[in-house]
């Protein structure tokens, strides 16, 4: 090697979130060498979870779904000791809590619009869109042409009443906008997936996923705390000094983290969202139930001891809220303000025991959106994550194995050189 010192390998990974995982570990079955570099002291990225004060805390508010394809692939799901979710949502309205749920699989819980005041225009409308996402082929849902998720709701025949109190507050925590201005074949997708899947966690968390994932890597492939700088002509540069040699890299970071190290790469616009977690002496919902404001003044709130009670060492129940944004003090007390009003609480003793914000936590995904996009830049350079599919587990696993499956061809077409593709920003 010359240059950056070290071993040559034939890949180095740059990034070990959901993307990096994926990538790293199909090179590895196709029997290439590969080097993954992680800046953190962990795996996961966005996929992560703390420990603090005996508190089980995920970094921002996640859902599991396991209806992913690639979950299904990847992952031993009785390892992770799921517990779902209600299926279905409380939404907080000026008229009081009004539940939206899924009779097929909690007829307690009512149907899947609120019994009381759903018009059969409704029910219809939300019934006949539903069994399409849940039906048709994929390549359908793919091969439709786009709109944004509000166009989309309209030309289903729902009513501004059902948008305004349960689907824009619902999908506001799903694609963290609450213009509904996402892609309507985003939302499609989506929409099938919660239907087919089972929202849930994991017992130890959401970062129980990627260290799923990393544990089955070979010794000596991950390295945690080493953060790439630059990229070099024969590999990588680190930020402590020196480097690793290697034919093909692979940026398998953020959306920001991937524009500089890729100069000229056009990344999506970032979400930011911030969560809250509070310890209540008494659970203020016993059910492990979303909580959405049909005023929009959080995203979703959630008592997540009531899907697993091991997420607060000391028998308190333990609090989520997720708001847009990075609120202050004022905001913050508001938000706490509109949870008192939600779940019908004094909030005055409960406290606050954490706060995360999360900067580019979902990549913007306005239409036309391509579902995937190639994850060639230039010779020798690729680049994959959720900001080049679809801001979900989904899509930054399916982006890690389409990085795979590109770079093995090129070497395959041009073994002794990095490949020459053209770039692809």
């Amino acid at each position: 090697m010359s240059g950056t010192g070290g071993a040559c390998a034939d890949v180095v990974v740059v990034g070990a979130g959901a993307a990096g995982l994926a990538c790293a570990a199909d090179l590895l079955a196709a029997g290439l060498s590969v080097r993954l570099l992680e800046a953190d002291d962990t795996v996961g990225g966005r996929m992560r979870t703390d420990r603090i004060g005996g508190f089980t805390l995920d970094r921002g508010f996640q859902v599991f779904n396991t209806a992913y394809p690639q979950v299904k692939r990847r992952l031993d799901l009785k390892a992770l000791r799921l517990r779902p979710f209600t299926p279905g949502v409380l939404a907080h309205t000026s008229d009081g809590p009004r539940r939206f749920g899924d009779p097929t699989r909690r007829p307690r819980h009512g149907g899947p619009l609120p019994a009381e005041g759903a018009s059969v225009r409704d029910t219809v409308a939300l019934g006949l869109l539903s069994a399409r996402d849940m039906l048709a082929p994929v390549s359908w849902l793919r091969g439709r042409p786009d709109a944004t998720t509000a166009t989309a709701l309209a030309e289903a025949g729902l009513s501004a009443g059902l948008v305004e109190t349960f689907l824009r507050p619902f999908l506001s925590g799903v694609f963290l906008e609450d213009d509904l201005e996402t892609s309507a074949r985003f939302f499609h997708l989506v929409w099938r997936t919660m239907l087919r899947g089972t929202p849930c966690l994991p017992a130890d968390g959401i970062g129980a996923v990627p260290a799923q994932l990393a544990a089955r890597l070979p010794d000596g492939v991950l390295r945690t705390g080493a953060r790439v700088a630059a990229l070099t002509p024969d590999g990588v540069a680190l930020a402590e000094g020196g480097g690793l040699s290697a034919r093909t890299v692979v940026v398998a970071t953020g959306q920001s983290a991937a524009a500089r190290l890729l100069p000229g790469l056009r990344v999506p616009p970032g979400r930011t969202v911030t969560t809250l977690y509070h310890a209540v002496a008494r659970s203020p919902l016993a059910e492990p139930t979303l909580v959405v404001d049909a005023r929009r003044r959080f995203l979703n709130s959630c008592v997540l001891t009531e899907l697993h009670p091991g997420y607060a060492d000391d028998g308190r129940a333990l609090v989520s809220t997720s708001v847009l944004g990075s609120p202050g003090p004022d905001a913050t007390a508001a938000v706490e303000a509109a949870l008192g009003e939600a779940y019908g609480a004094d909030v005055a003793d409960w406290e606050a025991v954490h706060r995360v914000t999360v900067r580019d936590a979902l990549p913007a995904m306005p239409p036309p959106l391509a579902l995937s996009r190639t994850s060639r830049f230039g010779p020798g350079r690729y680049v994959c994550g959720d900001h080049r599919a679809t801001g979900s587990l989904q899509g930054a696993l399916a982006s890690g194995a389409r990085a795979a499956r590109e770079v093995l061809a090129d070497l395959r077409a041009a073994p002794d050189a990095p490949a020459a593709a053209p770039p692809q920003p």
